[in-house]
């Protein structure tokens, strides 16, 4: 397996003639960086992903689209999307930054939540993935990278034109997996949705018999369902109007999803509602944009259900954003703006709280001499939580016709979330050896620098080399503690000791992305577009210790993903390989092996020119693998259906 990984690998970054479109570097306008700049004027690592090209390739969810990109790592817990933890640049899950139409997804109750995005993969215009720090622009969280989803509506249209697709599958282990949207653009008026849902009884995990017990068998079900509706409205004079709502379901076994204790047989349901609107004027140089967003979550949490273990959360976010972009002349640009937000939590574990915080920023865009392009941010926020922090940011950006030179360096930081703020400090008598939250964290911080370069071979192949390096303070872990040494401990019991919450570690971060992106037309109907990376990663410290939470991220990562597509035929394959720390987990028997290769692929046949058939193989070898340790994660399943587009 990990011979023909490699063979794949080496034959995308030397073979010649199959090209990735120009259009990536020279047309396309980034979103995610404020100012809409070109890919190769950024100074960043930018990928771009189009609906089109999303719809072609295999995958349930959108973590697992996520994961087969360069540079990003997903951690799931089960497949099909139940749960999973995004990873850039050695960042911890709780360090990448998800926005929807530039609005901050993040979950102020825990960062496992952060991949439950409450939107339809037909719903999706494109989606911008930044690696690298991005808090002079975003503000905390935005550590290893930016997860830019933005949705149709969002995007300014101008064609009448009425679209109607989706697809229906039914797979192994009684699985259920649709995707279904419309999308309507009459005039200056859109009107749009989206449905996705993955069900099944899940996979039987076996019964493991240990010395002195034994875990039961058990299913590993999933129920996951995604509604989403939006519209748009261009009024005259440059205003416009936007809204979208949506609802995200998700009920699943979480057993071992955090823990390796025996007596571990958690089940789990969220429900996340997510509304936001945006009023937008444009000007001859200049553009205006309101957008507020409100997101409210429910989990329920079961430990076991042998004695009472219920935890119940309810979270609120509400966040308001002014934006203002100025032309000045052809050579300079600036953008500035305000962001003023309230989260909320109430819960029977970590207790009631409310929480604000309020942002300002400004950026300005500069292109002094024809091929330099210098970019920079400032950022000063204010939270209840941190207190005040600045996050400065410069980029710059050298554009030859065949070379791109990238440099980047800027500081960011991380907010703790509830759960390692408050987790276990309303339960009475608290148990030894549990995790326990601490409210007086600070807030994470980091230096980030990298220096990059894009290279253009033909006039559409082109390869990507980034070196990156983060010098972090302050960051969050769990700490065996003395309950005498812990403060306001009424819960803890005399003499015992508790994993609490603290700012403990200082660690470096090196690493190196490399990419190939290429794309080819064969004849006039038919093409192929291939994409490889492969990431390094070193994260240590000066005592030669880092912990399992910090460093829980591959130290080598290949990914891969490839579609080619005729008239009549549609063939889509993804894979990666990981190599990261072995573990295990005496308790459950349970090991995480230190490397695996996971494939999946699609195949799609038109059999007119609104409807075909399709099948899809998830885990194509049937790898034994876990990303979490104690969390087995899927064997082979196949799906198979319709699917339709008119």
């Amino acid at each position: 397996m990990r011979k023909l990984f490699l063979s794949i690998l080496l034959l995308g970054f030397w073979t010649p003639g199959i090209s990735q479109s120009q259009v990536f570097l020279d047309t396309v306008k980034v979103q995610s960086i404020r100012i809409p700049l070109r890919i190769n004027e950024t100074g960043r690592n930018i990928t771009i992903l189009r609906a089109d090209q999303i719809q072609q390739l295999p995958f349930t969810s959108l973590d697992e689209l996520l994961q087969y990109m360069p540079g990003v790592e997903v951690q799931s817990r089960n497949a099909f999307g139940a749960q999973g933890d995004i990873s850039m640049r050695g960042a911890t899950f709780s360090q990448v930054m998800v926005l929807v139409d530039g609005l901050k997804l993040n979950d102020p109750l825990t960062a496992h939540f952060n991949s439950s995005i409450p939107v339809a993969p037909s719903e999706i215009s494109r989606i911008e993935i930044l690696r690298g720090a991005a808090a002079a622009m975003y503000g905390a969280d935005a550590v290893g990278g930016v997860i830019h989803i933005i949705t149709k509506a969002y995007v300014r249209g101008s064609d009448n034109e009425t679209d109607v697709s989706g697809n229906l599958n039914y797979g192994t282990h009684k699985l259920i997996q649709a995707q279904q949207g419309f999308s309507m653009q009459k005039d200056r008026l859109y009107i749009g949705g989206g449905f996705m849902m993955n069900q099944s009884d899940g996979e039987l995990i076996p019964e493991k018999v240990l010395d002195n017990s034994t875990l039961e068998a058990y299913n590993n079900y999933f129920d996951i369902k995604t509604v989403g509706a939006s519209f748009g409205y261009q009024f005259d004079k440059g205003w416009a109007v936007r809204g979208r709502m949506a609802y995200d379901y998700r009920d699943f076994s979480a057993r071992h999803f955090y823990t390796n204790s025996l007596f571990d047989k958690s089940v789990e349901t969220t429900r996340t509602w997510w509304n936001q609107l945006q009023v937008e004027k444009i000007g001859p140089s200049s553009r205006t944009d309101v957008n507020l967003g409100y997101k409210f979550n429910t989990d329920v949490f079961v430990f076991s259900p042998d004695f009472p273990s219920t935890n119940m959360h309810e979270t609120q976010f509400l966040n308001l954003q002014l934006n203002h972009q100025q032309t000045i002349n052809e050579k300079v640009s600036v953008s500035f703006g305000i962001q003023a937000d309230q989260r909320s939590i109430e819960s029977n574990d970590r207790g009631d709280h409310e929480d604000w915080h309020a942002g300002v920023y400004a950026m300005g865009v500069v292109n002094p001499i024809d091929p330099l392009h210098i970019s920079g941010s400032l950022r000063l926020d204010y939270d209840q939580n941190y207190q005040t922090e600045v996050s400065p940011q410069i980029n710059l950006s050298y554009v030859l016709p065949k070379v791109v030179f990238r440099a980047s360096a800027g500081r960011s930081i991380r907010a703790a979330d509830y759960t390692e703020r408050y987790v276990s400090r309303q339960i009475e008598g608290l148990s030894p050896g549990r995790s326990l939250g601490n409210p007086d964290l600070r807030a994470e911080n980091s230096w980030s620098e990298e220096l990059g370069l894009d290279l253009s071979l033909t006039s559409s192949w082109t390869l990507k080399a980034t070196g990156f390096l983060r010098q972090s303070s302050n960051l969050i872990d769990y700490v065996s503690t003395p309950a005498s040494q812990i403060a306001d401990n009424g819960n803890l019991q005399e003499g015992a000791d508790y994993f609490l919450a603290s700012n403990i570690s200082n660690v470096q971060t090196r690493g190196l992305e490399i990419e190939s992106w290429l794309r080819q037309s064969i004849g006039s109907n038919s093409s192929v577009n291939w994409s490889i990376g492969y990431t390094y990663l070193n994260t240590t410290n000066e005592a030669g210790i880092v912990s399992v939470y910090i460093s829980s991220h591959a130290g080598h990562l290949l990914t891969t993903q490839a579609v080619i597509n005729t008239p009549r035929l549609q063939l889509g394959i993804n894979g990666l390989y990981k190599i990261r720390d072995e573990r295990t987990a005496a308790s459950i028997n349970s090991t995480l092996a230190p490397g695996y290769t996971l494939w999946n692929t699609k195949l799609g046949l038109k059999l007119n020119g609104n409807l075909g058939i399709n099948l899809q193989i998830h885990n194509l070898f049937d790898t034994a693998y876990q990303d979490i340790l104690g969390a087995p994660m899927p064997g082979r399943w196949f799906m198979g259906g319709i699917q339709f587009g008119f």
